[in-house]
């Protein structure tokens, strides 16, 4: 995997790096049992008000079916294949099982075309197999972790991301997250080994508007620059910097207020926060 930058002969160009894609399989094709219809919602709920602004346009996806699960237990599978996702910022890997099935997985850093990737008790420790964290060794790097056992992982899915196992006591274990914190899971729940591919991810330049258009994000305005009827920051004469602390356009704090529920049960699984 690597990054690339383009000669600049428009100012669109000048700053602007892309993938060689040079980790995806060439001449493969998405499964189509495993795509489904991706409809835009231009970021209105269900009753047509808009619920997150500045959404809308932008090329037509379609979603691929992921295993988040892996509960094909004790069925070797094969990877055919490594594809792009327009939904997620990391690959997806096809895998083939030994009784016909294919899925699609978050692709792990080293693998490639050809693995043997398993799951479930009793699995290898090596990058993909999944299985659960009283198997795990301390101090491996997981990723996909479960927070509730059976329910897919919900952690530490996106490119390049982690997770440490640090401790196992009584029937927890302690991860830390790629964020500093530390939390309390379950060793019954489960984890792939490894860590999430396309880690250059982060190196990418826009380089121009127009690229985040492609992606559905349309284009929005500072509130210092609107009027006041528009929002709790605009208004004054001249430039001005607002004259009281950044809020949205509603008026909700967007520095420094707490945005997690402090009665939210699963704080007590929190054993150091990430600040």
């Amino acid at each position: 995997m690597g990054i690339k930058s383009y000669k600049p002969v428009t100012p669109g160009l000048r700053h602007r790096t892309g993938y060689t894609f040079e980790e995806l399989t060439k001449g493969a094709t998405p499964r189509k049992s495993l795509l489904r219809a991706k409809r835009s919602s231009g970021g209105r709920s269900n009753v047509g008000q808009i619920s997150a602004r500045h959404i809308g346009g932008g090329h037509r996806q379609a979603y691929r079916l992921i295993d988040f699960k892996r509960d094909k237990h004790g069925i070797p599978a094969t990877v055919t294949a490594i594809q792009y996702d327009p939904n997620r910022s990391c690959r997806i890997a096809l895998l083939k099982y030994r009784d016909g099935e294919w899925r699609y997985i978050l692709a792990p850093l080293g693998v490639k075309v050809g693995d043997v990737l398993s799951s479930g008790t009793g699995s290898e420790i090596k990058s993909g197999n999944c299985l659960p964290l009283a198997e795990i060794p301390l101090g491996t790097m997981v990723h996909n972790v479960e927070l509730v056992r059976g329910k897919g992982g919900q952690m530490a899915r996106s490119a390049g991301t982690q997770v440490q196992l640090m401790a196992k006591e009584a029937d927890f274990a302690h991860l830390r997250l790629p964020s500093g914190e530390v939390r309390m899971v379950r060793l019954a729940c489960r984890a792939t080994i490894g860590q999430v591919g396309n880690t250059e991810h982060e190196g990418i330049s826009i380089g121009k508007a127009g690229r985040n258009r492609w992606k559905g994000k349309r284009p929005y305005s500072r509130g210092v620059v609107k009027n006041p009827h528009d929002h709790p920051m605009g208004g004054g004469e001249g430039k001005s910097s607002g004259g009281r602390h950044p809020c949205s356009p509603t008026g909700v704090l967007a520095k420094g207020k707490k945005t997690r529920n402090r009665r939210k049960l699963s704080s007590k699984f929190i054993l150091k926060r990430r600040k």
